[in-house]
């Protein structure tokens, strides 16, 4: 007899005994570096709100009078009725922001990532990604069928001896900043590879958009570079944006092309136009308030010198993202839920997410903590590190 579909009790069993099991936690109020959570009021070191915009009166204001001119949903797909304004403005002033021709917005990173991949390649081609690439952008070279091919993380070598056996059109893509490592990825070679072997490169800088450079512009505008030298753009509006949403930038023909070939973008609702006017909003906050940045450095700095103080070994990060490095998927657990029985929330992060043996604390910081959080966050970290 055939196995009942419906019985999943085994594989969540099989989760639970390799302690992969994951679960929500319900959130009472609006994101902060203090959350009101089931467990009470607990400091926040796992969000991805950067710069603390998530709740920013500003921004929140641009959402009401968003509802109050375009409604709630947009009704349609962009290319159908449910393109506004808002939606035009905002592509034109990211475009703008990151020095390039034009923008598209996607619904989420995950969809321009998909997208953008499934568009520009085929079953012929061939897409080179760093083994700690973000999920998303694995899945756009499933979605495509294009050949794909790992490298070892920032490995140059493995680029070059691939980009070498490579007979068809290639492409190579990276994170920007390492979501759950922190570091940046080694853009100026890669732009120099992909130059030389006149392949494509498609940067996804979720996590280094609004934190990184002197206006905000990420990893482009921190390393200098131009669109002709990082010619695919990706970046997301639900970190430091405090907001919700993506976008590809690059050249007129790459968004027009978009436009007529990236599935997630042709096949799916726009983005409400009320959190367009919001994006906006943040996108200007990102621009002039270069403090949000200084601070969130302040913060990054402070912690990193507490760390080594008490001898501590943390990655190679100067970003917003500080991992602490458990192994044990079981011990990332137990010392999560001590650290929120002390009114900590950092998060532990488990295979698949990390590799295997490499399960962490994942401590991210928001330009609203406070020195105190920062020396509250390491006296708890004292107590509960083996």
């Amino acid at each position: 007899m055939a196995k009942d579909f419906y019985d999943f009790s085994a594989e969540l069993a099989a989760l639970k005994q390799q302690h992969l099991y994951r679960q929500r936690q319900i959130v009472t109020g609006p994101q902060d570096v203090v959350l009101n959570s089931c467990v009470g009021p607990v400091i926040n070191f796992c969000s991805n709100d950067y710069l603390g915009l998530a709740n920013h009166p500003g921004v929140a204001a641009a959402f009401k009078a968003g509802v109050d001119r375009y409604g709630v949903g947009s009704g349609a797909a962009h290319l159908i009725c449910g393109h506004t304004q808002a939606h035009h403005a905002l592509e034109a002033e990211l475009a703008a922001f990151t020095g390039r021709d034009r923008a598209l917005l996607f619904s989420t990173g995950y969809m321009a990532n998909l997208g953008v991949i499934s568009a520009l390649l085929g079953r012929h081609d061939v897409m080179l990604a760093d083994r700690l690439n973000h999920a998303s952008l694995l899945d756009g070279a499933r979605l495509s069928g294009a050949k794909l091919k790992r490298y070892r993380h920032g490995s140059l070598e493995d680029i070059q001896q691939q980009l070498g056996l490579c007979q068809t059109k290639a492409l190579i893509v990276s994170d920007g900043v390492f979501s759950m490592d922190g570091d940046l990825a080694p853009l100026l070679e890669l732009a120099t590879l992909a130059a030389a072997n006149r392949a494509g490169l498609l940067i996804d800088d979720a996590h280094g958009l609004g934190v990184l450079g002197k206006t905000g512009g990420g990893c482009v505008e921190h390393f200098g570079f131009s669109q002709a030298q990082v010619p695919i753009l990706m970046g997301t509006l639900g970190k430091a944006f405090g907001c919700f949403g993506a976008f590809i930038a690059g050249s007129e023909d790459l968004i027009e092309l978009l436009i007529q070939k990236a599935r997630t973008y042709i096949y799916t609702t726009a983005l409400p136009a009320a959190v367009a006017e919001a994006a906006r909003a943040s996108l200007d906050l990102v621009q002039t308030e270069s403090w949000r940045r200084q601070r969130l450095q302040e913060l990054i700095m402070r912690f990193r010198a507490g760390a080594d103080s008490r001898g501590w070994q943390l990655a190679d990060s100067q970003t917003a993202i500080q991992p602490v490095i458990i192994g044990d998927s079981e011990q990332a657990m137990i010392i999560s839920r001590r650290l929120l029985e002390q009114g900590i929330w950092v998060s532990a992060i488990r295979p698949p997410t990390v590799p295997a043996g490499t399960a962490r604390l994942r401590i991210t910081f928001t330009a609203n903590h406070t020195d105190k959080h920062v020396d509250t966050l390491l006296a708890a970290l004292a107590k509960v590190l083996p």
